[in-house]
């Protein structure tokens, strides 16, 4: 009877192992399907915008763009927190079609872009508000780094019909030259700016997923 008992309990402790074991690989293949979720996403440049306007003479707008830039993005619409995104940007590509604007944009008046070639933005963290959600991160231009907070809508993912899958990230915001060096302008005799300070940055991206 006592061996009996001896093998009915060292069978209940395997098969309690057992389900043990189980229920720990259940855990770890749900955890790596969760992870595998997020995709990463390339920068479609083609179909993409990093523009900006400025007021210029305290009435009218000045708009431009830049046209060389590459960035990947990583991507889990259900899961925030597995968000990135590093965005680099030709600061030599400015174009705000005209050469010689352009041309003193180019100048250490204000990018610089002989000593500071490229203008950088990692993503820090993304969180969802309402319909939107909001994209945090450090802009880095002329060797000065500060947190930027860009409201955006994110789009897709859609399948593309030339294959793979496609997202779109739509936002706006403003920051203020002064704060990255970027100082030069004069005053006007009614004491107004020929350029603003405040600067409204547009961002329009498409991405495709790398898969």
């Amino acid at each position: 009877m006592k061996r009996f008992t001896t093998m009915a309990l060292t069978v209940i402790m395997l098969l309690a192992a057992s389900t043990l074991r189980a229920a720990d690989m259940e855990d770890m293949m749900t955890d790596d399907m969760t992870a595998s979720m997020a995709k990463s996403y390339e920068i479609d440049a083609a179909h993409s915008t990093l523009g900006f306007a400025i007021k210029h003479l305290g009435i009218g707008t000045t708009r431009g763009s830049f046209g060389t830039f590459e960035g990947n993005i990583v991507m889990d619409a259900e899961d925030p927190d597995a968000f990135d995104a590093v965005v680099t940007i030709d600061a030599g590509s400015i174009d705000t079609k005209n050469e010689g604007r352009d041309k003193h944009l180019r100048s250490d008046d204000f990018f610089g872009v002989e000593t500071y070639p490229e203008i950088s933005f990692k993503a820090t963290g993304l969180k969802k508000e309402g319909d939107g959600a909001v994209i945090t991160g450090k802009l880095t231009m002329k060797d000065v780094t500060r947190t930027v907070s860009i409201p955006v809508e994110i789009s897709g993912p859609v399948t593309s019909p030339f294959g793979g899958e496609v997202i779109a990230i739509r936002g706006e915001f403003q920051l203020n030259r002064q704060d990255y060096n970027i100082n030069w302008s004069k005053t006007m005799d009614s004491g107004g700016l020929v350029v603003a300070d405040m600067v409204n940055v547009i961002v329009e991206i498409e991405a495709h997923h790398k898969g």
